[in-house]
């Protein structure tokens, strides 16, 4: 037969023809599952009862040292100075195998009694409030890997984070603004980047918004040189209509549909994101709260007092970063430059809660205060500590959690997670199983596999129900 008169075949069709029909039932029903994959911000039920309703998410990039701040070593005090029995795994140079006693001391504060250091007096005043777990660890030594097992379960890069999930799970109260939105520092990104609040090969839909905490709220948003009165209102109904008829030519085009939707939003947010984040109606008080007038707490608590107003919007994720690259990594200098970092916070986020519990969010609202991995009880640099990944220390507070509880034990020196460890992964599967989340039914087909949050076959992952009120 001539070759140039043989049909053209599509691939369905093709799939159609060859393997008794088999290739076309398995197509249909990788097309039916792509469908149901939501492409919309709508809210979405939870597979069991939400204990809350949304999360804020302090990512303290850098690793802050737990020894120094939440999990006091009276043993490392007493044998400052000499080596570690065991030695200790290292992970850049100039570490002594020295052991080094925290510059500072430690206070029992409320009634729960819980030890928290001088650095962080405000948020001693608070100690009833927090869930302090101190038997964290994670996988990897290095700042991106830590990030990414922080927000991905996993050190590689590519997966989506967890405000991207519960994004996807549960949709969002207010349809005029994302459902995850990012407050991070204005000066600079933190390490990994954009990375830290991706959908990973969840739709774009789901991915972190940067807000900005001065100026305009979004970028891009607005067009450059003003408009005359309705005519943005009707290239936009325009471009719905050339989107609708594209749509309807390339069913189950999942990132086609997410972009649409994108669009959707960005001209629903251009009115609604500026109403949000205008601060000029807070009180003398609030702006006293969150230390707005204060040079040193200011640019940190104007990102906490805006986190409050998006969760009080109905925003599902509010995701803060403490400042660019990774400001609490104290290589050397942790006497002088661990209390900076934390003059620049302590203010703001007890600010934070205790507004949220003014405003009756408390209960709803899950605020995480996390850095990625701790610091080693050695010394590094003759007076810094290196990076640990075998303990860490983090709070909860709302949202569910315990009140006043002190969870887990490291060893002696602080050195390793050694009583009710927890790992990120179970961190996160404790979160979502607040937010009404099952971290197992929750899944999205990529690559051949449901994936889910936690990869709970591979970690294992699991809930911590000690920590659940």
């Amino acid at each position: 037969m001539d070759s140039q008169r043989l049909p053209i075949l599509s691939r369905r069709r093709l799939l159609e023809l060859s393997g008794l029909g088999m290739g076309t039932v398995a197509l249909e029903g990788l097309l039916q599952a792509d469908s149901r994959v939501p492409m919309d911000l709508q809210p979405r039920p939870t597979h069991h009862r939400a204990r809350s309703k949304a999360v804020i998410q302090f990512v303290m990039n850098g690793g802050p040292s737990q020894m120094d701040l939440f999990d006091p070593k009276p043993a490392l005090t007493k044998y400052s100075g000499k080596p570690h029995p065991d030695g200790v795994e290292i992970h850049q140079p100039n570490n002594a195998n020295v052991l080094m006693g925290s510059p500072f001391q430690f206070r029992r504060a409320g009634q729960s009694g819980i030890e928290i250091s001088e650095a962080l007096p405000e948020l001693a005043t608070i100690a009833d409030d927090l869930c302090v777990v101190r038997s964290m660890y994670s996988e990897h030594n290095n700042h991106p890997e830590g990030l990414n097992q922080l927000q991905t379960c996993r050190i590689f890069p590519g997966r989506p984070v967890m405000g991207a999930w519960i994004s996807y799970a549960l949709g969002s109260v207010n349809q005029n603004l994302p459902a995850f939105i990012v407050l991070r520092d204005p000066e600079g990104y933190p390490v990994s980047g954009k990375q830290l609040w991706s959908s990973g090969w969840l739709p774009a839909l789901f991915q972190g918004v940067e807000f900005n905490p001065s100026g305009i709220p979004v970028r891009n948003l607005n067009p450059v040189k003003p408009l005359p009165p309705g005519v943005q209102r009707e290239q936009l109904d325009f471009l719905a209509r050339l989107n609708a008829r594209h749509k309807a030519s390339h069913p189950g085009d999942s990132e086609l549909e997410a972009r649409i939707q994108n669009y959707e939003l960005a001209a629903r947010m251009q009115l609604a994101a500026a109403e949000v984040l205008d601060l000029s109606r807070e009180t003398a008080a609030t702006r006293q709260l969150y230390g707005l007038d204060n040079p040193l707490t200011g640019a940190f608590g104007t990102r906490c007092l805006m986190a409050r107003r998006l969760v009080e919007s109905g925003v599902r994720f509010v995701q803060i970063f403490s400042g660019p690259g990774q400001p609490w990594d104290h290589h050397a200098r942790i006497k002088t430059d661990l209390p900076k970092i934390c003059a620049k916070t302590d203010v703001p986020v007890v600010g934070l809660i205790k507004d949220l519990q003014s405003r009756g969010l408390f209960d709803s609202t899950i605020v995480l205060w996390s850095g990625e991995f701790g610091r080693l009880p050695t010394t590094q640099n003759s007076d810094g500590r290196d990076h640990n990944r075998n303990a860490f220390s983090l709070f909860l507070a709302g949202g569910g959690f315990k009140r006043g509880l002190a969870y887990g034990e490291t060893d002696e020196f602080g050195y390793k997670a050694t009583v009710n460890r927890v790992g990120t992964p179970d961190l996160q599967a404790t979160i979502l199983h607040a937010l009404g989340l099952d971290h197992v039914r929750l899944s999205f087909a990529h690559g051949g596999r449901q994936e889910t949050p936690t990869d709970a076959t591979v970690t294992g992952a699991k809930p911590v129900s000690a920590l659940l009120s």
